[in-house]
């Protein structure tokens, strides 16, 4: 496990401090301010190589994990676009395979800055302009971009072709901007649809399916669907003619299964490069992908631990990732030993719903605060749906107080213990850890 050791604020950290200043974190989704900046950085998106967009409610960041991995196991050279960070915002920027260099992301926030002259513009539009420009001014075979959210009008939509597009599977979040009902998000995420490009999408429930359907028919998109064009049983991924049997992703649970054909599938789909069997299987077997149920070693933190516990870090934070851990964490719990769920959420998330499926599984929950957000649900408010779904709750002030409770109470035998419900939270156990993505 790689890790950083702390140090003073740096360049990029004055940067960035600026641009947050600046530049309002308020979602405003809107193409026409980036399109403008764009056009002053004399339009860097038009000169990427080969772009596979990527929508979609859960496992985005887990299929372009998928897809780097395989990609360069062929040997090409790939830029990759996702967010947020965990650890160092320098995650959200890989060029040709390496995370953008300090130096040259402080000077590219810069241009950018310069180049949009104090107009009105959104962080994340801002930092999208910068991966374009720096994707540009050097060479690589293939350009993922991850959607930050919905599609249609995330900042990454302003791209005119793509190679293929990925929609993985669609579900409730976001509901304060893409609406709260299936229909209305899925109608955001098929916005990514372009003519003449296969969309290619996992299974979907019917309500999605039938908007994704009707966009891609209305566009003139190429639909190439999980169950009806291609498929995966098991290991066996079959689909465009072609069969082959996937080794068990290095990424846990059944659905990191499914998210890596689906990365597959996006390559078969699409005839502008091929891509090997050996380069599929050997890309799918060393895919790692930070908090999506990462182990982590006890001796990283401060705290005496009972010989043998376990703690585990996931991203989840809403129903279906929730869904996805209820599938794996049964192979994993041990009925005799303590389970012990922590988590904190942002105020905006469907708290019963993520929780729901994970109470049956757990024997005690404890809240935290996701650190550094105004807009996180307080430990009371997740302590209360727990408490309706037949928890043991307590609070604490952060992971690391949660984690002392638990070492005080729990003595034999060990305890196991899920660490969950916010990116943000799980970047920031990270970042205590000193753990660093390389």
């Amino acid at each position: 496990m790689p890790r950083t050791k702390p140090s003073g604020e740096t360049r990029l950290d004055q940067a960035l401090s600026r641009l947050y200043q600046f530049f309002p974190l308020k979602i405003d989704l809107s193409l026409g301010r980036l399109e403008r900046l764009l056009k002053h950085l004399a339009n860097p998106e038009r000169k990427l190589p080969a772009i596979i967009h990527v929508a979609g409610t859960n496992g985005k960041g887990s299929v372009v994990a998928f897809l780097r991995a395989i990609l360069e196991a062929a040997g090409l050279r790939v830029h990759v676009y996702t967010s947020p960070h965990l650890v160092s915002f320098r995650e959200r920027i890989r060029i040709a395979g390496n995370l953008i260099g300090e130096d040259n992301l402080v000077d590219i926030l810069g241009r950018v800055e310069a180049a949009n002259n104090g107009q009105p513009i959104t962080f994340f539009e801002v930092t999208t302009a910068a991966a374009f420009l720096a994707f540009s001014e050097t060479p690589a075979d293939v350009c993922l971009l991850e959607v930050g959210l919905g599609g249609r009008l995330d900042a990454t939509n302003v791209i005119e072709k793509p190679l293929v597009t990925i929609i993985t599977p669609v579900g409730l979040d976001h509901a304060v901007f893409l609406g709260d009902d299936l229909k209305s998000v899925a109608r955001e995420k098929a916005g990514i649809a372009k003519a003449g490009v296969p969309l290619v999408a996992a299974a979907q429930q019917a309500g999605a399916l039938a908007v994704i359907e009707n966009q891609a028919r209305k566009v003139g998109a190429p639909l190439l669907l999980e169950g009806r064009n291609w498929r995966l049983d098991g290991l066996e991924f079959s689909g465009f003619g072609k069969s082959i049997t996937l080794p068990r992703p290095a990424l846990a649970g059944e659905h990191q299964a499914h998210n890596a054909a689906l990365a597959v599938a996006a390559l078969f789909a699409q005839s502008a490069f091929k891509v090997s069997g050996a380069a599929i299987r050997q890309g799918v077997r060393t895919t790692s992908w930070p908090a999506r149920f990462q182990k982590l070693r006890t001796e990283d933190f401060s705290i005496s631990f009972p010989k043998g516990t376990e703690i585990w870090l996931d991203g989840g934070h809403n129903p279906l990732a929730s869904r996805a851990l209820a599938k794996l964490l049964p192979g994993v719990l041990d009925r005799e030993r303590p389970r012990f769920l922590i988590a904190g959420m942002m105020e905006s998330k469907d708290r019963e719903g993520f929780l729901t499926l994970l109470a049956p599984l757990f024997d005690f929950f404890t809240a935290v605060p996701v650190p550094g957000k105004d807009k996180g649900a307080a430990p009371e408010q997740l302590c209360r749906a727990a408490r309706g779904l037949g928890f043991e709750t307590t609070k604490a002030g952060n992971v690391n107080g949660a984690l002392k409770k638990i070492s005080a109470r729990a003595k034999e035998p060990a305890p196991q213990i899920l660490i969950t419900g916010s990116l943000y939270l799980a970047g920031q156990v990270l970042r205590d850890i000193g753990y660093s993505v390389s």
